[in-house]
């Protein structure tokens, strides 16, 4: 179940990217850092009404996470059912955020680092940006 909600949220985010795009006004990134802060402050803010902090995870800045203190995906679970203790119901953030960031662009490994609902005390998504994939520039023939 946790690789088919990362799928399903992997089409959103692919989906999602044009109308987060359109409605949020933001220009072009230029580093790592600045990515993850519009995600946090723009993105989560927009669609689920909140604003995660943001923490660089290594020196090469190609590594963050989102501090989640509320998730409203979770809102209503009040434990994880007996056996299934592996479940993430929100591992549909992840394929979100993942798919969203393909369609500019950009590889990156998204995954839930720590979850309220398994006893942590935050919920904390991992985003590992491991390459700019290549843009087509097409050059005006002189």
């Amino acid at each position: 179940m946790e690789t088919q909600s990362c799928a399903w949220g992997y089409g959103i985010g692919t989906r999602l990217i044009e109308d987060f795009l359109a409605r949020s006004c933001v220009r072009r990134c230029h580093s790592y850092s600045e990515i993850t802060d519009i995600i946090a402050q723009v993105a989560f803010k927009m669609y689920l009404g909140i604003t995660p902090s943001v923490a660089c995870r290594n020196s090469s800045r190609n590594e963050f996470s989102l501090i989640l203190d509320k998730n409203p995906l979770v809102e209503f679970v009040e434990e994880l059912p007996a056996g299934r203790s592996s479940l993430c119901y929100c591992n549909l953030l992840c394929g979100i955020i993942r798919g969203a960031l393909e369609m500019v662009h950009l590889t990156a490994d998204v995954t839930f680092l720590q979850d309220r609902l398994k006893g942590d005390s935050v919920t904390e998504i991992g985003i590992t940006f491991l390459k700019k994939l290549e843009e087509k520039r097409y050059r005006r023939k002189k």
